[in-house]
């Protein structure tokens, strides 16, 4: 087998170590952090001034309720 060059290599250990860092041990906090900003996104890019205050409001909404199911899991042995 071939060993792949030292850019390939480079690429891969950076998109390794993005991955370890932004998903960890938690996936489901990383799945409902990137859903929280895509909804807030989406409400806030319908243009109104009422949309951006409901994006606003419903962002640490989503936070909480994101941390409380992922410590509801762990707290219930499923994190492992």
């Amino acid at each position: 087998m071939r060993e792949r060059s030292w850019p390939v290599r480079a690429v891969a250990g950076f998109g390794r170590f993005w991955v370890d860092f932004l998903v960890g041990d938690t996936p489901e906090l990383f799945v409902g952090a990137v859903l929280a900003l895509g909804i807030a996104a989406g409400v806030a890019a319908s243009g109104s001034v009422g949309a951006s205050v409901v994006a606003v409001a419903f962002l640490p909404l989503a936070v909480l309720g994101v941390l409380s199911a992922s410590l509801l899991r762990a707290r219930r042995g499923g994190s492992g």
